[in-house]
């Protein structure tokens, strides 16, 4: 059994214990986190929501939160002496899925 979510304006494929890095939900660790958009639902069959479906919950328990990979921006313009270097990190919370209703 798996579930389509959409959560921080991307989507994930889950299923139960699956272990996640979504954008930041601002949630304490430890605590459980109830994603309510669910797109679709794959039992014995498939069932997709117009736009999400009617019910279905995905429930998850915040493990905690951290920072991704360093992404290096470089800006360089020719011929003016220009060039701009800057970093940044993306934060993001880690989350198991515990339970999918539907």
């Amino acid at each position: 059994m798996y579930a389509i979510i959409a959560t921080g304006g991307k989507q994930y494929k889950v299923s139960e214990g699956d272990i996640i890095k979504v954008e930041k939900l601002g949630v304490e660790a430890g605590e459980t986190y109830i994603f309510d958009q669910v797109l679709a639902v794959n039992h014995e069959s498939l069932v997709v929501g117009n736009p999400v479906v009617d019910g279905a919950t995905v429930t998850a328990s915040v493990l905690g939160d951290g920072k991704g990979k360093k992404v290096i921006v470089y800006k360089y313009k020719r011929k003016t002496g220009y060039h701009k270097k800057n970093g940044h990190r993306q934060q993001y919370t880690a989350v198991k899925i515990e339970k999918i209703n539907a």
